[in-house]
């Protein structure tokens, strides 16, 4: 399970995280169903055993387990010693029953298991992957208990590392906005309402100043009744509330719930920014990052347009295929010449586009010319063919940085064009004039 903090957020470790997966259950139907649903969709590797003792000997046998999916009746064990088994070994257990026994739910979740799944329902599959995927991917979320009780703070970071979060605790309201700001990771905060100097719905306001809902997901949490404080929570910028005391079934529920909507907002901001072939930022992203940086003045700047030589040669003789692969693998070289910085991003087609910050005409030629050399370095096996390509590179550059990013995209794409028309698989480059307009027209596009 994962460390809890007092004083600070314990960094995730650097090794690689467990991925293995043990399924013990005695339904063959049922293990060969959702042993399939997890490899398929999540790509995790599952092991099935029908008994303790198997389960055991998987458990000698291999290492890197980091959750059990277990039933409840087996030949070598009875329900209390099956689920002590698991939970005694530290490993973090889910168990999955086959009959709804609301005494039996109880005494199993009195225990520090995960869930109880009934697995003849409809969508317990679904729910199944649903639940390992959830922790597998805790597992890299940072998350802030606030409160001043110590005990209740305890127990909620004890559910929260239960559940795979790494977890930093504060006392009070200012100490919880310093560990916010120290660790970029939290992206989950459970706040109580009543704390001495700075109340839950305060701290959750101040919070919002730092962290926006799209970041940071926050719960509030208060024994009080009174009806206002729900709407003042939320209207403060809390995502949810939860009313002590809560199960330990509703608080993962509320959490998970939050987690999964803080994930979809990235999923689709992803899908708005980045280009779907390369993973880097798409046009748009481009040119509003580089908009807000160009805006603060920063010396020295330089924009590139980077384009693929005889792109269409590549698509008609080798395929679209090749041709996204050739795409995929600038895009990779590109990736790898940014600098912290930098940004770089696909403009479109075989065309890309970077903003270099801080580099002297010396420098800027050699940053360019090395990444020419990159890319025409690439050897790619596309069947039995290997394919070669190279590129021809745009620069506009200003050394005070108060040219406008029009300025700097047009005359870089004046540079390709020539570039383009003095061979190809070259760099041109040109600093522009303190006097440089926005006047200037776009040339006409050469073809790759």
């Amino acid at each position: 399970m994962a460390a809890s903090s007092q004083a600070g957020f314990t960094s995730p470790p650097i090794t690689p995280l467990p991925q293995r997966i043990l399924l013990v259950e005695n339904s063959r139907t049922f293990t060969t169903m959702l042993r399939a649903a997890i490899e398929q969709r999540l790509e995790l590797p599952v092991s099935v055993a029908s008994t303790l003792a198997e389960a055991g000997e998987l458990l000698e046998r291999e290492q890197g387990w980091f959750l059990v999916l277990t039933g409840l009746v087996l030949a070598d064990g009875d329900r209390d010693h099956v689920v002590d088994y698991f939970v005694s070994r530290g490993l973090p257990t889910i168990v999955v029953s086959g009959v709804y026994d609301e005494d039996l739910r109880k005494r199993v979740l009195q225990q520090e298991i995960i869930d109880y799944v009934l697995k003849n329902t409809p969508g317990s599959v679904d729910y199944l992957v649903w639940l390992v995927q959830r922790m597998e991917r805790n597992r890299r979320i940072s998350a802030l208990v606030v409160d001043d009780s110590p005990s209740a703070r305890s127990y909620a970071a004890a559910l929260l590392g239960m559940y795979g979060y790494h977890v930093t605790q504060a006392g009070d309201g200012p100490s919880a906005l310093h560990a916010l700001e120290a660790d970029p990771a939290i992206r989950l905060v459970i706040v109580d309402q009543e704390m001495p100097g700075m109340d839950g719905v305060e701290l959750t306001r101040r919070l919002r100043a730092l962290r926006a809902r799209d970041k940071v997901a926050v719960i509030g949490i208060s024994g009080n009744s009174d009806p206002s404080l729900i709407p003042r929570f939320l209207k403060n910028g809390a995502n949810d509330f939860l009313r002590k005391p809560f199960s330990r079934e509703e608080f993962f529920c509320r959490v998970s719930q939050n987690v999964d909507q803080l994930e979809l907002i990235g999923t689709l901001q992803d899908l708005a920014t980045r280009d779907f072939l390369t993973g880097l930022p798409n046009r748009r992203s481009f040119l509003e990052h580089s908009q807000r940086q160009l805006g603060r003045g920063q010396g020295s700047v330089a924009v590139a347009m980077v384009d693929i030589d005889h792109f269409k040669h590549i698509n008609d003789s080798l395929g679209h295929e090749a041709g996204d692969q050739a795409i995929r693998a600038v895009a990779s070289v590109l990736q790898g010449h940014t600098r912290p910085r930098d940004i770089s991003a696909r403009f479109g087609g075989e065309e890309f586009c970077l903003l270099v910050h801080g580099l002297g005409d010396d420098a800027s030629a050699a940053h360019f010319e090395q990444l020419r050399q990159a890319i025409e370095a690439i050897r790619l096996q596309i069947g039995e063919n290997v394919l070669r390509m190279t590129v021809s590179i745009g620069v506009s550059r200003d050394p005070g940085g108060r040219s406008s990013l029009h300025q700097l995209i047009t005359e870089a794409d004046r540079q390709l064009y020539l570039a383009k028309a003095d061979g190809r698989n070259r760099v041109r480059s040109m600093q522009l004039a303190p006097a440089a307009t926005t006047g200037a027209a776009t040339p006409a596009r050469l073809h790759s």
